[in-house]
């Protein structure tokens, strides 16, 4: 059985919750495969093949230290239960959609999946952003200040793919959330958009989650109801 690790929950992230819940030594002991941020927001997190990376605000990527905070993340321990050829996609949202259309197949969109796409990228639009340490101020105005977009071009890389279904919309980001990383882990972020001419996927179904809430006090100060769906979809899917 596959099961979810989720440090925290995305309401917490959006609403300025960004402060250290484990480690990156202590993440890694319950999976091999995920997304993530850092304390703080300081960067975009990638797990695969057992490596935490960081994505630094300009799209390079660095193995994050083992004591480095983690505040919000999802991993998983794959198994690649599910392995096929992808052809060619123009699109992020076609891309989506594909995967939406193989987990509807095996009768999932109301599980957890995660994907991992290893290919060929005509481009890879995409962000990081660095550290911003605050209390109580929202992940959208923190990225307002951090944030720094960046175009991959012609690259080999592998996206980590994580989908929740709609009615988890708040524990994390309702649909599939991708962040990329290249074939030498020298660039990497989430990603907005991109051009894939084929690669290989492996997909596992996850109907267990295990959530790790922050245990300090102040964590109790927030309202966890109070981030917008459209909030959430702005950061989590679009530039704006």
């Amino acid at each position: 059985m596959v099961k979810m690790y989720q440090v925290s929950t995305l309401q917490a992230l959006m609403l300025g919750y960004s402060r250290s819940v484990i480690t990156v030594s202590e993440l890694l002991e319950h999976g091999d495969t995920g997304i993530g941020t850092f304390e703080d927001v300081d960067g975009e997190m990638i797990v695969i093949d057992g490596v935490c990376y960081r994505a630094t605000e300009n799209g390079k990527v660095v193995v994050a230290e083992p004591e480095k905070g983690v505040p919000f993340s999802a991993v998983c321990s794959m198994q690649g239960k599910r392995s096929l050829e992808l052809g060619e996609f123009e699109s992020i949202d076609r891309l989506k959609s594909e995967l939406n259309n193989l987990i509807e197949e095996e009768f999932g969109l109301n599980s957890m999946h995660v994907a991992r796409i290893d290919g060929e990228f005509s481009f890879v639009d995409a962000r990081s952003e660095s550290a911003y340490k605050s209390m109580h101020v929202t992940l959208k105005t923190v990225l307002e200040q951090t944030q720094k977009a960046f175009c991959f071009q012609d690259i080999k890389g592998s996206l980590i793919c994580v989908y929740y279904p709609d009615y988890m919309d708040g524990i994390n980001a309702a649909g599939w959330h991708l962040h990329f990383v290249s074939d030498d882990r020298k660039l990497g972020g989430h990603v907005f958009d991109l051009s894939m001419a084929g690669g290989k996927c492996i997909l596992d179904k996850i109907n267990t989650i295990e959530l790790r809430l922050p245990d300090e006090p102040v964590f109790d100060t927030y309202s966890l109801k109070d981030a917008s769906g459209h909030e959430i979809k702005q950061v989590e899917q679009g530039k704006g």
